[in-house]
């Protein structure tokens, strides 16, 4: 197969049309091209009149009077940027041997990629859950949704999946590591679907995650993993400054050597009992704000114009740095999704958004948020920053009105500073309904202000992003963990041997894919040390 690299057409082109400018560019005819593959496909929007895919594209060339390495020959002549295709290096999991079970805490991205790259090394690992498996999880949210009551064990934040599995699955990622191909090929081979491995910005959305974290879980169990749900890590056993076992559900004793912290960044008690441990961690920042929901035709339209028609929902990523030396930017942008009740504790409100794959909802969401710093915590206690998110988790309960419906607000009424009183053309997404009121209200005054001052400038950026009639639902606090747990080269805690602090919640990661990486790298650590221990 041939690599084509940076091919541009028309975003209406239809594969009979691609297979001519293929031809064109290789200098054959195209009843010549056997088949075509994109290898990388990404939208070019730069210019609204003249809005384009950018394609890497693979090519397999029917037998017959031209050969592959003639055409290579010939466009390198011409400079024409074509080579043979070589695909990456698979990446191979080491067998290793452990008298003791590793145990994983948390079934999100980084849990569940850590215990399946264990498995896959014969070590048997055990997975523990305190939330539910995605079918029973999903249950419950929907319960919750429509009024019932608030399960704490497993809700948006808890259960298979973890907080990302109630998203818009995005899997973009701003690392550069070879792992993040082996994350892609395994949620493709886990029914993701195939253009997560082609598109420079994939996303699998709310529906498909739910199905691929099972079968995660399945290739888990069939590789000698067991993954149990319901199964709250409530303590660590110690000696010698050395993890010799976890309690579990208060009561029961899990006998382990290496336990992987992957609890995720609203596993508010774990963070209490590795304090209780002294297990080494400190404060970092992270961002609180609120949701702003478009009607998602607007959005699209101001991003590609005339083209819209043909690429589907839109998504927009901003950003501004305020005189004040304060950062607001956009986060977790859903396209044709849907504010979250993403609370997992009695008397606090927090939100999220989320977007199924066809993103087809009325709706567009995103985070705006502004950077929070430890300076702000005016505490120089370690876990400060969970008490500053609290803070105004309660205050948005209760000016929701006690019950998690939360409170909203009209933009041009935010930037008016006046409580709004109802909604104008776009309707709120939030399931258990909004409270219509003024957010400052449960948002600290530095925020606030920089909030205000930067939808202007978004609005400037992107047409219609500051309309008057946009919903801003609050509140917005678990976008990172507010604590880092401090890790060494050989990525366990400085001064606890055999705890292995892994992604988002430890402060090492910020979304699913780079999750799941962190999951793999602390995976691979503790089987190269098993195998360079057993040598």
């Amino acid at each position: 197969m041939l690599e084509i690299k940076n091919i541009t057409f028309p975003v209406s082109y239809d594969d009979k049309q691609i297979k001519e400018i293929i031809a064109q560019r290789i200098g054959i005819q195209t009843q010549e091209i056997e088949a075509f593959k994109y290898l990388r496909k990404s939208i070019d929007a730069r210019k609204k009149s003249d809005v384009k895919f950018c394609a890497n594209i693979g090519v397999t060339i029917r037998p017959g009077k031209v050969s592959e390495e003639q055409i290579v020959s010939a466009c390198v002549q011409q400079l024409v940027d074509v080579r043979t295709f070589v695909p990456p290096m698979q990446r191979h999991v080491k067998k290793a041997v452990s008298k003791l079970p590793p145990v994983v805490c948390g079934a999100g991205p980084a849990g569940m990629f850590a215990a399946y790259k264990l498995a896959l090394a014969g070590l048997k690992p055990i997975l523990i859950e305190r939330g539910a498996d995605a079918d029973t999880r999903l249950r419950q949210i929907e319960e919750f949704n429509n009024g019932g009551v608030l399960d704490l064990k497993s809700n948006v934040q808890f259960g298979e999946g973890g907080a990302g599995t109630f998203s818009d699955g995005k899997l973009t990622t701003n690392i550069h590591d070879e792992r993040v191909q082996d994350v892609l090929n395994i949620f493709y081979q886990c029914g993701a679907p195939e253009e997560i491995l082609y598109l420079a910005k994939p996303h699998l959305g709310t529906d498909n995650l739910c199905n691929i974290v099972k079968n995660l879980r399945k290739k888990i169990i069939e590789n000698g993993g067991t993954v149990r749900f319901m199964t709250e890590l409530t303590d660590i056993l110690i000696e010698d400054s050395k993890v010799c076992g976890v309690v579990v559900n208060n009561d029961e004793v899990i006998q382990t050597d290496k336990l992987i912290i992957a609890a995720g960044h609203s596993a508010r008690d774990v963070f209490e009992m590795l304090y209780r441990h002294n297990v080494d961690m400190e404060s970092k920042p992270f961002s609180i704000g609120v949701r702003v929901e478009h009607l998602q035709e607007e959005i699209n339209k101001a991003q590609y114009g005339e083209f819209a028609k043909y690429l589907g929902a839109a998504d927009y990523k901003l950003s501004c740095h305020l005189p004040s030396g304060r950062s607001v930017y956009t986060f977790c942008m859903c396209p044709g999704g849907s504010v979250v009740a993403a609370s997992c504790e009695e008397g606090k409100l927090v939100v999220n958004g989320m977007s199924k794959f066809d993103r087809s909802g009325v709706n567009s969401n995103s985070a705006v948020l502004c950077n929070v710093e430890p300076t702000d915590f005016h505490s120089n206690h370690v876990l400060a920053g969970i008490d500053f998110q609290q803070k105004y988790e309660i205050l948005a309960f209760e000016l929701g009105g006690g019950n998690y419906s939360a409170p909203a607000q009209l933009l041009g009424d935010f930037l008016k500073k006046r409580a709004s009183r109802g909604a104008g053309h776009i309707q709120p997404t939030y399931p258990r309904g909004v409270t219509w009121c003024d957010l400052s209200k449960c948002l600290p005054q530095f925020a606030v202000e920089a909030i205000r001052e930067a939808l202007v400038i978004f609005g400037r950026k992107l047409r219609g992003f500051d309309n008057k009639d946009a919903v801003l639902t609050g509140v917005e606090t678990r976008s990172s963990s507010p604590v880092r747990i401090k890790r060494n080269e050989q990525y366990q805690s400085v001064n606890l041997s055999g705890l292995y602090p892994c992604g988002e919640g430890a402060g090492y990661a910020g979304g699913i894919t780079s999750a799941a990486v962190d999951g793999i790298r602390i995976a691979e650590a503790i089987i190269e040390q098993l195998n360079y221990g057993n040598n």
